[in-house]
């Protein structure tokens, strides 16, 4: 019996892994370990790993998942979860993650869940039901009730950006970034102590969420220490909504007596909010205004006025959780990865 298209003359022959071998000149199982994701447990260089990914692409090489899935136990699929793709901290975190997972063999799946707790949970039964091999989750409303659908399922995971108790944890120093962020406002000016006494406000974000909780707690030790107080109505926790945030805004600076000299803004989603208010105000009162953001966007330089920012190491977010992935920990430590400073100019 023949089979159709098989020892046909012609017919084109399927790359193999000892094809690839001879074509890069490594060994067959270190070309294994290179496309199925274990070259880091056996120490390969990322560069003779990226050679042979190359390779294996340009030579249409195809690995067959299902077969090595029922081989290793393994779908090859990575999971990552997150609320929106709506501003450049969560887009920049779903092109990292796939970035990483491609380096370790793997297939990334990444699915918004819009901040609906229960959407959340549907999301994770799916990606449970399709054998995902592991899964990320990243901003989660409730990241414990994700952590034992996980568990019952046997599917290794863990929190990106917001921290749950029962699994680890990557997130960013949100504390320690907004109290760098704050100083850098006292510093833009000379006899900034003084002068921003009841006068520095932070604006946006949602108090009972961790990481703005983290943020105002870091933003309220460095007014505090510099200027002695910290009045409640310093903090204006409004939300995300731009909309919202300029209406906020407007009031803050509704009085020129009260009105801020410094402004600290929670997220470039907020700062849309903001950056329409105070395009609205004489170019001299925005000249004389500190203002700062926590959440980073190139585009800021084009403004009219300086704007300090702090970005978050979206790709160390990454890194980290695959390393708490790959050393297969059971207990439910946080690490913290430093945010990063960017000042105008």
């Amino acid at each position: 019996m023949k089979v159709a298209g098989k020892n046909r003359p012609g017919a084109a022959k399927k790359t193999t892994i000892y094809d690839l071998a001879q074509l890069t000149g490594a060994s067959p199982s270190t070309v294994s370990a290179a496309l199925n994701g274990t070259w880091r447990q056996r120490r390969i260089k990322e560069s003779t790993v990226r050679q042979i990914q190359q390779t294996a692409l340009k030579e249409g090489y195809r690995t067959n998942l299902q077969a090595r899935g029922l081989r290793q136990s393994r779908s090859g699929l990575a999971g990552l979860i997150m609320p929106m793709y709506d501003n450049r901290f969560f887009a920049s975190l779903a092109q990292s993650f796939e970035v990483e997972a491609r380096q370790r063999g793997l297939c990334p799946i990444t699915v918004s869940t819009h901040r609906d707790p229960e959407e959340e949970q549907r999301t994770v039964d799916t990606l449970i039901s399709y054998a995902v091999d592991s899964l990320f989750v990243a901003g989660a409303t409730d990241p414990d009730a994700v952590s034992r659908l996980c568990a019952d399922a046997g599917v290794r995971h863990v929190n990106v950006d917001l921290p749950g108790k029962l699994a680890a944890s990557v997130i960013s120093d949100n504390r320690a970034g907004a109290m760098t962020l704050t100083e850098a406002m006292f510093d833009a000016r000379p006899d900034s102590d003084a002068h921003l006494r009841g006068r520095i406000f932070f604006l946006g974000g949602r108090e009972k969420d961790f990481a703005t909780s983290e943020r105002i707690a870091g933003f309220r030790s460095v007014v505090e220490r510099r200027t002695g107080t910290c009045a409640a109505e310093q903090v204006v926790a409004t939300g995300y909504n731009p909309e919202i945030v300029a209406k906020e805004a407007q009031k803050l600076f509704r009085d020129p007596a009260t009105a801020p000299r410094a402004l600290l803004v929670n997220s470039t989603i907020a700062f849309e909010g903001g950056l329409s208010f105070l395009a609205s105000l004489p170019p001299e009162a925005v000249e004389r205004l500190v203002v700062g953001c926590y959440d980073y966007d190139p585009f800021v330089r084009y403004l009219r006025f300086p704007v300090i920012m702090m970005r978050q190491d979206v790709e160390g977010l990454i890194r980290e959780a695959f390393r708490l992935l790959e050393s297969d920990t059971t207990t439910p430590e946080v690490v913290r990865v430093t945010p990063t400073l960017v000042t105008p100019g």
